[in-house]
């Protein structure tokens, strides 16, 4: 079987992979592919091997998945997987879609594939993508990440967003805190977390750090009005709010 992986997070993506692997070794991924406009080249290129099935993310770093069923007019059928739980679903169940929610199990990936093999049909008409995006839009009433994948070494932790307490980039890589002290390795940029976090809960008070709310200890002013936080649990070094970022900060933090 030829699989297709449309996912912008490398850890979810390599767990699927070794998911699929473990299922049936004879599973060939053919491509990981990360966002909608890279999909759409791959899909048209006619020189590439067509997918039997295809995993695709419902949130990618440039847009909505569906954007690539709609251009395409895909006919391959579709695994989707994400983080969003019962906000999604109305849509998905509505259209016979199927689904996986990260962190993928393994026994519910076994049963998705083996419902794909048993029951779909060979040529899958395209979904009406129009009333699709429009369910799911109107379903959606808190559109932000509940949980993050995360790693430490060879091992992967599925985080609540509620336990994390600040997101920092050192030395070009991104990691969270949790107020538990846990110092987990991802795969998403700040500015991609911007997207994906809660504003109410969470400010970007430098090129360099996400904060929570519940994570701010003491705030001090210092010279010429800078602001300097102190956090818990503790980061270890100075934490400024940049300048062009303290106007918003005192709104966000007055909300």
């Amino acid at each position: 079987m030829n699989v297709l992986i449309i996912e912008d997070e490398a850890l979810s993506a390599s767990r699927l992979q070794s998911l699929l692997y473990r299922y049936d070794p004879t599973v060939k991924v053919l491509k990981i592919l990360t966002s909608v406009t890279e999909s759409i080249q791959w899909l048209g290129n006619q020189g590439n091997a067509k997918p039997d099935l295809i995993f695709m993310d419902l949130h990618l770093e440039d847009d909505l998945a569906f954007k690539i069923i709609d251009h395409l007019q895909l006919t391959i059928p579709i695994i989707f997987t994400t983080a969003y739980s019962e906000y999604a679903l109305k849509a998905f169940k509505a259209n016979s879609v199927d689904y996986l929610l990260k962190p993928i199990d393994s026994d519910e990936l076994v049963s998705a594939v083996k419902k794909f093999a048993l029951f779909h049909p060979k040529s899958n008409p395209v979904p009406d993508m129009s009333a699709l995006i429009a369910m799911y839009q109107s379903s959606v009433q808190e559109p932000f990440k509940e949980r993050f994948l995360a790693s430490a070494g060879a091992k992967l932790f599925s985080i609540k967003t509620v336990d994390i307490a600040y997101f920092t980039i050192e030395q070009k890589a991104t990691f969270l805190k949790t107020y538990e002290g846990r110092h987990l390795a991802m795969d998403y940029s700040l500015d991609k977390l911007s997207q994906l976090l809660d504003p109410k809960d969470f400010f970007r008070i430098n090129r360099s750090l996400i904060v929570a709310l519940n994570s701010i200890r003491t705030i001090h002013t210092i010279s010429a009005g800078r602001l300097q936080l102190e956090l818990q649990p503790s980061i270890g070094q100075e934490v400024l709010v940049s300048g062009d970022r303290i106007a918003d900060f005192k709104h966000w933090l007055g909300k």
